[in-house]
């Protein structure tokens, strides 16, 4: 029996075969670092604009490509990728230069789709109408930090907009036809249990169809290891974050895409917690708890989203 939506068995059913994702790394910066809104950036964010595991951007975007095939061919014989804009803010940047980028990607014969991370507010009108264009001739799936729906959180995080801006990018994105996955954080500083479950109701809300739900991690050289110096607060165990994660999924609308339940982390950054790294451990466990529990995604789910109001 499967317990929560799982990102692979979404793919199967949309693409008809399994998938295989290559992070590229199109070259872009923040407005939350470049000074439009801050040069500090989210104070969990790498220095790599969390795109650690991207190819790099010497590259061209097809070099990238041919990287990233041949990097992942010893696990993955198929023939179908998926194009992901994963570094910084990557709607971040004129409309031409978007055009030169997302077409060199979709072009490519055995690219099936395209996933784009980005920032609710760096999503003009422009841009989502090009977006919806694309859209018609290979999937376009966007991912948005969100990281949580309790705005004096963002403030401290500085996450530079309050939740209302979420709010209006998801509804103009579902109306341009465009699938949205919400990215949140587990553990922030100050928020309970309870605090988290109410980001996954604010969620069902809306036309959302994937979450990533992730551990909060300290990474080395980002003003929240440095706060943690200074300031320290707990981080999760690994029982406590299991523990969440299956109130999280338990709340969670059930046709809403588990797109993740853990992360990694790069090793060579990661300060705290090490137990992320045993990601299958991690895996295995919430499997093994919402079996013993008797759980599945959904179970405590009440309520309509906003498209159906």
């Amino acid at each position: 029996m499967e317990r929560y939506y799982s990102y692979s068995r979404f793919l199967k059913e949309y693409f008809g075969e399994k998938v295989f994702k290559i992070c590229l790394d199109g070259g872009f910066t923040c407005p939350n670092r470049d000074g439009t809104l801050s040069t500090e950036g989210c104070l969990f964010c790498s220095q790599g604009g969390s795109g650690e595991f991207a190819e790099k951007s010497c590259y061209s975007i097809k070099e990238q490509i041919v990287l990233g095939k041949s990097q992942t061919s010893k696990k993955y014989q198929g023939s179908k990728y998926l194009a992901y804009f994963q570094a910084y803010t990557n709607t971040y940047a004129p409309l031409s230069r978007l055009r030169l980028l997302y077409e060199e990607a979709l072009d490519r014969e055995e690219v099936c789709g395209m996933i784009i991370g980005t920032r609710p507010d760096c999503l003009p009108e422009s841009v989502l109408s090009y977006l919806e264009e694309l859209n018609r001739k290979k999937p376009v799936f966007l991912e948005l930090g969100f990281q949580t729906c309790h705005d004096r959180t963002a403030l401290f995080l500085n996450r530079g907009y309050v939740s209302r801006i979420f709010d209006e990018a998801v509804l103009r994105c579902h109306k341009h036809g465009l699938r949205v996955t919400a990215h949140i954080i587990a553990g922030l500083p100050g928020e309970t249990a309870g605090m988290q479950y109410e980001t996954i109701d604010y969620l069902n809300r809306l036309p959302v169809s994937g979450i990533k739900i992730s551990m909060l991690n300290l990474l080395k050289s980002t003003p929240l290891a440095a706060y943690h110096e200074k300031h320290p607060f707990p981080l999760y165990t690994m029982e406590e974050y299991v523990d969440v994660v299956i109130g999280c999924l338990v709340r969670l609308r059930p046709d809403i895409v588990v797109e993740r339940i853990t992360g990694d982390g790069p090793r060579n950054l990661l300060i705290e917690p090490k137990w992320i790294l045993e990601k299958h451990k991690v895996l295995n466990t919430i499997q093994k708890e919402l079996k013993r529990r008797n759980r599945k995604q959904g179970d405590s789910y009440v309520g309509r989203n906003l498209h159906s109001l």
